[in-house]
């Protein structure tokens, strides 16, 4: 078996695209929440809120032909596996297109402009605004080729298009082919561009924020007076690299993976089951080789809905009991979806890295439904830890845990 540690690390988000601009926010206690008047056509959604990345513009040394077959969702993990590569001090480096880089990510879905003229053509018999790279930029699995076009990519491509664990899976599958020794070195995240559409999604469910009107008091995970989630954007990327590659070439390591679970609910599309919950935890710490004592956090799901915020909670409390130290950075940038997992990994890093965790933003009286745990709230809170625990969980009953080591 192989050791894995993490060796590039960025991300896009509406707080920014770099870890000092997101943690002024955190430390602040500013959220990237809005109200989306644009969407006042859509009469009978019932939410306004979202985080949307309102300045996200293209790097001006991407090309015309490069750009043809990325929609928005596409651009996001690009951009950000750009970054990643460039942290890890593999940009333009060789080494990673001779076979020995491969890519794991995903999306939700592909970009709602492709999804929309294909819809047009089905409903109204006409091929406007389709052309060669449509079905590139609307595909599942958009933006994992992409990564792999855009760096010339050669080794294994893992889409991994599951929802809100695209991101988590990716980094748990890519963390696989490496400590399995299959290549050396993987980029792994995902992406989310926002639309309308995945907040309807949620509106259906009765599971959306309504207090359009105060955007900054919501989402408010675990909290007794939350109404919902809020739909956000993004995209988060990790490079993963083998132990002795990274040694070998004197890469700056963040962290090393340690564990990772996934596992189904099988039972149904949109409930969350506490058992399978708590065994994806058990998983990751079976892989780990870890007592669940030695985990110092956990970084929680935290979407601001009844049944996932009672389910996970009773899940990590099951695993860890009550003194176990959780938040959600859902908080501050809504529910990014695809990109989550990948986020919330980086996240996990930074604050473990700083000995500085992020609370859980508008969390004001913990929902008595939810478990007992160490809720973080308030300011940052400054622990020592060696371990922490980055969960997440998908419709379609799809569960991830992802356990980090402090690399000292």
């Amino acid at each position: 078996m192989k050791r894995v540690v993490v060796t590039g690390m960025a991300g896009i988000t509406s707080l920014g695209s770099d870890w000092a601009s997101i943690a002024a926010h955190f430390e602040a206690g500013r959220s990237g929440i809005r109200r989306m008047d644009e969407w006042d056509r859509f009469t009978e959604l019932n939410t306004r809120l979202a985080g949307p990345i309102d300045d996200f513009a293209v790097p001006p040394h991407w090309t015309r032909k490069q750009l043809r077959s990325m929609g928005r969702v596409s651009r996001l993990a690009v951009g950000a596996a750009e970054q990643a590569l460039q942290d890890a001090g593999l940009l333009g480096n060789p080494i990673i297109q001779d076979g020995r880089m491969g890519v794991a990510c995903g999306s939700s879905t592909g970009s709602t402009d492709e999804i929309k003229a294909f819809g047009n053509m089905l409903l109204n018999s006409v091929a406007e605004g389709l052309n060669a790279n449509s079905y590139v930029r609307m595909m599942p699995h958009t933006t994992a080729a992409n990564i792999s076009i855009f760096f010339g990519l050669t080794g294994r491509l893992i889409p991994t298009s599951s929802a809100c664990t695209s991101g988590s899976q990716g980094i748990g599958y890519a963390y696989e082919a490496i400590k399995f020794g299959r290549l050396p070195l993987m980029l792994a995240g995902g992406a989310e561009e926002l639309c309308p559409t995945e907040a309807m999604v949620f509106d259906a469910l009765y599971a959306t924020s309504l207090k359009n009107d105060a955007p900054h008091t919501s989402p408010s995970p675990y909290d007794s007076g939350r109404d919902g989630l809020v739909i956000g954007e993004g995209g988060g990327m990790l490079v993963l690299e083998e132990l002795e590659h990274a040694l070998a070439r004197g890469a700056h390591i963040h962290a090393e993976i340690v564990g990772f679970g996934s596992n189904a609910d099988g039972q149904h599309t949109t409930r969350p089951e506490v058992s399978t919950m708590r065994r994806a935890m058990e998983l990751a710490l079976e892989d780990a080789g870890l007592a669940a004592q030695a985990i110092g956090y956990v970084n929680g799901h935290g979407t601001a809905t009844d049944q996932g915020d009672i389910a996970e909670t009773q899940a990590t409390h099951e695993v860890f009991g009550k003194h176990m130290p959780i938040s959600s950075q859902k908080s501050f940038l809504g529910h990014t979806l695809g990109a989550c997992g990948a986020l919330e990994s980086w996240f996990s890093i930074e604050m473990m890295n700083r000995d500085r965790y992020v609370p859980t933003l508008n969390l004001h009286d913990v929902d008595p439904r939810c478990a007992e745990l160490d809720y973080l709230r308030g300011e940052s809170r400054v622990m020592h830890n060696d371990y922490v625990m980055n969960n997440n969980f998908a419709f379609g009953g799809v569960n991830t845990s992802l356990i980090f080591r402090r690399w000292s």
